[in-house]
C-alpha cells in the first residue's frame, strides 16, 4: 500500500472520529441553553452536592483535614472510569443509524465516545478540585505526573469495562439494566470515603482485587503528600482492562454485522 493511500485511509479515519464527537456534542448539548458548557455544570454541580452532603457526616477525612477535597480525589477517577464505561458501553446504539455509511465503522464510534467522553471528565475533574482548593484556600503539593497516571488508569478500566459491555448490550438490551444493578456496589467499596491501606489486612486483600481502588488511591496519592499508596499496582488494572478490552474486540469484530443488520 502506498504512502498515499495510507495517508488518505489516515484522514478518512480522523475525519470520521471527529464528525461523531462533534455529532455527539451537538445532540447531547446542542439544543439546551449554554451548549457544552452543561457538560460540565451538569457532573461538577451533582459531585460537590454529594461533596457537601458527606462532609457534613464526615467532617474529619482519614487524609489532610478537607473532607470535601478527600472525597473529590475518590470520586473524580471512580466518575470518570464510570462515565466512560456507559458512554463505549451504548457506542454501536447510539451511533447504529450512521454505521449504515460505508466510510463510518463501529471502532470510529467507540473512539470517539471514548475520547469525547474521556477528555470532558478529564477537565470536569482538573476543574471541580481546583475550585474545592479555591473555595476552602487548601494549601497542597499535587503531583500531577501522578494524578494523571490515576486517570488514565481510570480511563482505561471504562474503556476495557465499556467494550465488553458495548457487545453484550448491543446483543442483549437487557444487559444493559443488570450492569446498573451489579456496578451500584462498587461504588462503596472502591474506596472513596476512606482509604483502603487503612483497613485491617483481611478487609484489605478482599478490596485490592476491586481493580477501581487502584486509581483511585493513586489519586490520592498524587494530591497528599504524605500518603504513599503502597498497595497500588498499575500492572493489575491495566491487565484486566486490557483482557476486558480485548475479548470485547475480539467479540464486536466477529459480530458486528449481526449486531447492525438485526437492529437488536
Amino acid at each position: 500500500m502506498s504512502e498515499a493511500a495510507v495517508a488518505r485511509i489516515r484522514f478518512a479515519f480522523f475525519r470520521s472520529v471527529m464528525a461523531l464527537m462533534l455529532r455527539e456534542m451537538s445532540t447531547r448539548y446542542g439544543r439546551s441553553p449554554g451548549g457544552y458548557v452543561w457538560a460540565f455544570a451538569e457532573p461538577i454541580g451533582g459531585i460537590l452536592l454529594m461533596t457537601l452532603v458527606f462532609s457534613l457526616i464526615a467532617r474529619s477525612p482519614p487524609l489532610g483535614t478537607n473532607f470535601p477535597l478527600f472525597f473529590a480525589t475518590g470520586i473524580v477517577p471512580f466518575v470518570l472510569y464510570n462515565s466512560t464505561a456507559s458512554s463505549v458501553g451504548m457506542a454501536i446504539r447510539y451511533s447504529r443509524p450512521l454505521l449504515a455509511y460505508p466510510g463510518v465503522t463501529f471502532i470510529d464510534a467507540i473512539i470517539a465516545r471514548f475520547l469525547l467522553n474521556a477528555l470532558t471528565q478529564v477537565l470536569v475533574g482538573i476543574t471541580l478540585i481546583a475550585l474545592i482548593i479555591l473555595l476552602y484556600d487548601v494549601q497542597v503539593s499535587i503531583e500531577y505526573v501522578i494524578c494523571a497516571r490515576a486517570l488514565l488508569m481510570a480511563s482505561a478500566m471504562g474503556l476495557g469495562v465499556g467494550l465488553l459491555n458495548c457487545y453484550l448490550m448491543s446483543m442483549f438490551p437487557i444487559w444493559q439494566f443488570v450492569w446498573s444493578v451489579l456496578n451500584r456496589p462498587i461504588f462503596l467499596i472502591s474506596g472513596l470515603f476512606f482509604v483502603v491501606d487503612y483497613l485491617p489486612e483481611n478487609a484489605r486483600s478482599l478490596l485490592l482485587w476491586n481493580p477501581l481502588a487502584h486509581p483511585v488511591m493513586l489519586m490520592r496519592r498524587g494530591v497528599y503528600d504524605s500518603y504513599e499508596a503502597v498497595y497500588v499496582s498499575e500492572f493489575y488494572v491495566y491487565s484486566i482492562a486490557l483482557v476486558l478490552g480485548a475479548l470485547g474486540m475480539l467479540l464486536l469484530h466477529r459480530y458486528h454485522r449481526v449486531i447492525l443488520d438485526e437492529g437488536i
